[in-house]
């Protein structure tokens, strides 16, 4: 029987085991959206994990949505960025850089230019966001042009170009979470009557362009693609994400990707299954019941529903989790004062394993 901690063939890239670390926003990119020694030290210390995926990064500079989040679109960003790759790789790791445009969530305080966030529609999401000056109300997107889509799309492969060069060893697209991928898939954030929107086929043509033009740039088994199908997050709403999901993955099958990556939403479990039938690469599962990833559910790669599974919370205070596992524990409790900003520590404390099972 196959289990978490047996080694695995990502399309070449030869992973140690198959618990894979989730990515996390961190909100501690330095000067000009670069990656600082604290977030060297982060990424290395949980190189023990089969497979890192980073935290979001931009890949142009309307893509931005925090405070604080790194990009990959300047010599600088690829430069600092290679300092965490050697590290990790270093380590004995493997990672990586997963590219996230976050649309319409972002507010133009954060943006230089006069820029304004953008979007599949014009549709302001409920909430509000940390701008560094308190909370603000999100604002109203600006609806991208045809040739504004066409060069997003050639921002996410050229972002992708900038991460081989700064030595990941992939990418992971974000199609997740409610940000500008989500919202093209998403029935109420794209109302577009273009080629864009429309109908599922419609709705799904952003994500598949993006993923066509980031594999035919870097390869398609260094890209990988992350999806979470009913999930609300960030104001989205797919009452029936079962017709636009599938067409998605029907779409996406033949060019053979390194891995889909699925963050199940509540009661997901079945389109779960459904996309796994349906996908013949690696599949990766980031399972949510009434809470994050905990320590018990690495018996989805047991049960065969995944191929690798992914970890967030978890990894923030256990940064050797694969050894814990496997040990069954101890484990530490995430500490939310840790997460995010440039003057949290990067990890915690936490007690050595005295043994760990071979």
């Amino acid at each position: 029987m196959t289990t978490a901690f047996d080694p695995i063939d990502l399309s070449g890239t030869q992973l140690a085991n198959r618990i894979a670390m989730a990515p996390m926003t961190r909100s501690r990119a330095g000067e000009g959206g670069t990656a600082t020694d604290l977030v060297v030290e982060y990424y290395a210390q949980r190189a023990s994990a089969g497979l890192i995926i980073t935290e979001g990064i931009q890949p142009s500079v309307v893509g931005q949505g925090y405070l604080g989040t790194p990009g990959l679109h300047s010599a600088e960003q690829v430069a600092s960025w290679r300092r965490v790759t050697d590290a990790v790789h270093a380590a004995g790791g493997r990672i990586f850089a997963q590219l996230m445009h976050a649309g319409r969530i972002g507010h133009p305080v954060l943006l230089p230019d006069g820029l304004t966030p953008v979007s599949a529609s014009p549709v302001k999401p409920a909430g509000r966001l940390y701008t560094g000056a308190g909370l603000e109300d999100f604002t109203t997107p600006r609806e991208l042009t045809g040739d504004e889509v066409r060069q997003t799309v050639a921002d996410f492969a050229a972002a992708a170009r900038n991460a081989v060069d700064a030595g990941f060893d992939g990418v992971e697209l974000h199609g997740a979470n409610g940000y500008l991928i989500h919202q093209f898939l998403a029935p109420n954030t794209n109302l577009r009557t273009d080629e864009w929107g429309g109908s599922d086929e419609g709705r799904i043509r952003f994500a598949v362009e993006v993923v066509k033009a980031v594999a035919a740039e870097i390869g398609a088994e260094r890209t990988g693609l992350r999806i979470s199908p009913g999930n609300a997050y960030n104001d989205i709403a797919e009452p029936a994400p079962e017709a636009v999901y599938t067409a998605l993955v029907r779409e996406i099958e033949p060019i053979g990707l390194a891995y889909l990556h699925v963050l199940e939403a509540v009661e997901i479990r079945e389109l779960t299954l459904a996309l796994r039938k349906q996908f013949s690469g690696t599949f990766v599962v980031n399972v949510l019941t009434d809470g994050p990833t905990g320590p018990a559910d690495h018996s989805v790669i047991d049960d065969g529903i995944a191929d690798i599974i992914s970890y967030g919370a978890l990894f923030i205070a256990n940064p050797d989790l694969p050894a814990r596992l496997k040990a069954g524990g101890p484990f530490n409790t995430p500490d939310p004062s840790t997460f995010f900003g440039g003057d949290a520590k990067g990890y915690v404390d936490y007690p050595a394993l005295d043994t760990v099972s071979s």
